[in-house]
């Protein structure tokens, strides 16, 4: 079982994330209610496609953009479709 945890809070939850090059990619199912903020950022990988984002809302602070997701990827990523990955400072380890 994976934990996304930040702010002294767990946001994410799951057995079924995948890794791609070392980030663990939630189901969105797998994360707490209200946590994703949406975001207007995006960018792009040459192979996934173009990444949007959302902040992550926990413990009454909002870090910006420390989620991204990919709504459209391209074939060879297909399989982290409906998923999430986190970072700047968000902790993802073995719960």
């Amino acid at each position: 079982m994976m934990q996304a945890k930040w702010n002294g809070q767990v946001i994410a939850r799951s057995d079924d994330t995948v890794v791609v090059e070392g980030n663990h990619y939630f189901p969105l199912d797998a994360v707490e209610d209200g946590v994703l903020v949406e975001s207007a950022t995006t960018s792009v990988c040459p192979w996934k496609g173009t990444a949007s984002y959302y902040s992550v809302s926990a413990g009454g602070d909002l870090n910006k953009d420390a989620a991204w997701y990919y709504p459209d990827p391209k074939e060879k990523a297909a399989h982290i479709k409906g998923r999430v990955a986190f970072w700047k400072g968000v902790e993802v380890s073995e719960a």
